[in-house]
């Protein structure tokens, strides 16, 4: 399950940052795209992956280059690729939200609640050390407790 985030301070030192996932994806994690990418891709973008750096939009079928993803999936797929860093998750929408908090692994940070209404459980961590939270309310609560 992922681990959430919520105070920048809170960042293991040994873990890089990464707030651009744009910028990040099309320098790093593009070139690791394979087969576990598809499913995540028509979840979120509705588009098919049709070459490493190609995809098949939603509208109209046409061919784009896999930049052109949305930047939520780009997000998910950062985390997917990279479990070793922390991702910001604050441009990811609900359709993102949902694959993002599937994730056996990634560490993730937004200092506001961001929170899929059909969630998993997802482990949280703060001053206070890591916990599992398995309900939206209680994820909510713990992102707005100003500690």
């Amino acid at each position: 399950m992922i681990t959430i985030l919520k105070n920048k301070k809170d960042i293991p030192s040994d873990k890089d940052y990464v707030e651009l996932n744009d910028v990040f994806f099309n320098q790093n994690t593009v070139s690791k795209i394979d087969d576990s990418a598809n499913v995540i891709v028509e979840k979120i973008d509705a588009s098919k992956l049709i070459g490493k750096y190609k995809m098949e939009s939603k509208f109209n079928g046409v061919t784009l280059d896999i930049d052109c993803l949305s930047t939520g999936c780009k997000t998910v797929l950062n985390v997917l690729y990279f479990p070793d860093k922390v991702f910001c998750m604050k441009e990811c929408g609900d359709n993102a939200l949902e694959v993002l908090y599937g994730l056996e692994t990634g560490t993730v940070y937004s200092d506001y609640a961001v929170i899929p209404f059909d969630m998993n459980k997802v482990k949280v961590f703060d001053e206070n050390g890591t916990r599992v939270i398995e309900d939206y309310e209680e994820l909510k609560e713990w992102w707005n407790n100003e500690e």
